[in-house]
């Protein structure tokens, strides 16, 4: 499911952890510093947030995947 259907969403605490969610269901937790630089680029452009919030989660398609070969 690609990230227009099923779009990350997130939230801040007051203590600074930023909560990510996808589907309803919480995936990750991000909590100092790597928070604090999530949450200053967070904003800006809902496409970019939406690739920060996926690397965030580790749900990144870096290109480096191999297919599966077929016999």
């Amino acid at each position: 499911m690609s990230l227009e259907q099923d779009p990350f969403e997130h939230r801040v605490t007051k203590d600074g952890r930023v909560l990510v969610n996808r589907g309803g269901v919480q995936v990750a937790v991000v909590a100092g510093a790597r928070a604090d630089r999530l949450v200053s680029l967070l904003g800006q452009d809902h496409d970019r947030d939406q690739e920060l919030l996926a690397r965030a989660t580790g749900n990144y398609r870096r290109g480096n995947e191999r297919t599966r070969r077929r016999p």
